[in-house]
């Protein structure tokens, strides 16, 4: 029975991969509850749904909208502004700027409050310069005590010889 029915719906949709799709969509809708177009006659929703393509008792159209939907792993976002009023999209507006230092005029944000001194480098505080230089003396140190230690006591290189 199933290789008939196969055989009938690739005549209404000639691409068997398509089949494949819609067919095993619709069984799960049935499966899930939804009504069936045709007797059941002891078959398995898989037999159902080929016959029902076979039969032209669904659409195709609704059938591969519920596909696509269902296999979709981003959904299109709704338009939340659209929910909004004036003053709810205002406020929003008020805090954006804020966070971003930008000035509000009319409806759109039209100019930055940005000033000659945050284009300037900042400035480091005195204790973080004095930090850093005493920082830089203990490297140069340790760098002359490596240099001691491996030059030997005279200031020469040692020997190798001698060592052993």
């Amino acid at each position: 029975m199933a290789r008939v029915t196969v055989e009938d719906c690739v005549l209404k949709i000639p691409n068997r991969f398509e089949l494949v799709m819609l067919a095993s969509q619709r069984a799960r809708e049935i499966s899930s509850g939804a009504p069936e177009a045709v007797t059941r006659d002891n078959d398995k929703n898989p037999v159902i749904a080929l016959r029902e393509i076979a039969e032209d008792k669904v659409d195709f159209d609704v059938i591969r909208e519920s596909l696509v939907s269902g296999l979709q792993k981003h959904l299109p976002e709704e338009d939340h502004e659209a929910d909004l009023d004036e003053g709810e999209t205002l406020a929003i507006q008020s805090a954006i700027a804020a966070e971003t230092g930008m000035s509000i005029g009319g409806d759109s944000i039209i100019s930055s409050r940005a000033t000659v001194a945050d284009d300037a480098p900042e400035a480091m505080p005195a204790t973080a310069v004095a930090a850093d230089d005493e920082a830089d003396e203990a490297d140069e140190a340790g760098a002359e005590d490596e240099v001691a230690v491996s030059a030997g006591d005279d200031g020469e290189a040692p020997d190798p010889e001698e060592t052993s």
